[in-house]
């Protein structure tokens, strides 16, 4: 059933594809900001070492995998805005925590914060896309959601290497920037996104079909779900390698210098959009070919990054980066979620894209 706003005609799940889109873009901005500056944030902080550095990001992912599974049960069992605002102002008391620290404890702490806030996002997003989006539009939707990520990592890269690498701006400007934003999107959230409170008749359909499908323990465990784990496993390690990896690659092994960094490492993420949406729209148009069409990104995209770290050429490396993100992670995700979403337990949606995607946290980070 198709969820409109009062006296508009205005569809509700194009309006939640926007706003969600705007989530993670916020998200990624925060995400990646602070690796292409780590020289600066180490020369503040007296000369902190590779493996402190490191820790900034290992931090953040233990707040964010700790409030993985939690968030996704609260989700299915309080509601999706219940957990969202509460989640989203966690991150940003992180995020000024890490902007005005004066050591590297207290910014650890605002690390881990910000991930236990972002934690919460993930099984909203997915199980609201899951809850309105039309079928054949899931694919496509997911799409465009994700492109929040490529556009928030290609801002937060561009704007630290540039403005902080130029000395224009203090880092710590540039996250509480970000803190800004933070509270602009709990206001978005609170205005539209929706309490849901079915009616009688909905309510009894809804008893009906969890009664029908009430989901147990194996029903997260099916072939088909333990496939897409695997599968979702490898594909996201594969990007938060690139995610982590990237700018410390280019600059010392490649010779890159300064904003070009930025610059370079953020292709892989504004190529990554045409590619989701492309993709996307044919597996919607085929969507009896989406394992064939999996596949073949999955092994596309290993082949580009097996010719990045191979390529001696500047030239060659930036096309490779643009190539693996046109074929790579946000290419395959939502095709991926699309064909999961024929497996996953309907009552258990949001716990169920949190168990895929705790993953995130098994990053290679090459800091440490």
């Amino acid at each position: 059933m198709e969820l409109t706003k009062k006296n508009t005609s205005f569809p509700y799940w194009k309006k939640i594809i926007f706003i969600l889109t705007a989530g993670w873009i916020v998200i990624w901005i925060y995400r990646t900001a602070l690796t292409p500056i780590y020289p600066i944030i180490s020369d503040y902080f007296g000369g902190a070492s590779d493996a402190q550095l490191g820790n900034i990001s290992s931090f953040y992912f233990l707040g964010y995998v700790l409030m993985q599974i939690p968030s996704g049960l609260l989700v299915d069992r309080f509601g999706k805005k219940t957990i969202l605002i509460p989640g989203f102002l966690l991150f940003g008391v992180g995020t000024v925590f890490v902007a005005m620290s004066q050591t590297l404890g207290t910014l650890f702490f605002g690390s881990v914060l910000a991930g236990l806030g972002c934690g919460t996002f993930y099984g909203v997003a997915y199980s609201l896309t899951a809850e309105y989006v039309p079928e054949n539009k899931k694919s496509l939707s997911t799409a465009i959601v994700n492109s929040g990520t490529a556009v928030g990592s290609g801002l937060g890269l561009v704007s630290s290497s540039y403005f902080v690498g130029k000395g224009i701006i203090p880092w710590q400007y540039l996250l509480l920037m970000t803190t800004v934003l933070v509270g602009v999107m709990v206001l978005v959230f609170w205005k539209n996104i929706l309490s849901k409170k079915p009616q009688r008749k909905e309510a009894t359909e809804i008893a009906e079909r969890q009664s029908e499908k009430r989901s147990s323990l194996k029903d997260l465990f099916k072939p088909q779900m333990i496939a897409a784990y695997i599968l979702y496993f490898s594909t996201l390690y594969t990007y938060y390698l690139i995610d982590t990896w990237l700018p410390n690659f280019l600059e010392t092994e490649r010779g890159f210098q300064g904003t070009a960094i930025g610059l370079a490492s953020s292709l892989v993420f504004f190529t990554a959009i045409p590619g989701a949406l492309f993709f996307s729209r044919i597996a919607d148009k085929i969507p009896h070919k989406k394992i064939t069409i999996i596949i073949l990104l999955e092994i596309i995209a290993a082949g580009m990054l097996l010719f990045m770290v191979e390529t001696k050429s500047q030239s060659l490396l930036v096309l490779g980066i643009m190539a693996y993100g046109f074929f790579g992670k946000l290419a395959v995700e939502p095709i991926i979620i699309s064909w999961l979403g024929q497996f996953a337990p309907q009552k258990s949606i949001a716990t169920t894209w949190i168990d895929v995607n705790k993953v995130d946290t098994k990053r290679a980070d090459t800091y440490r």
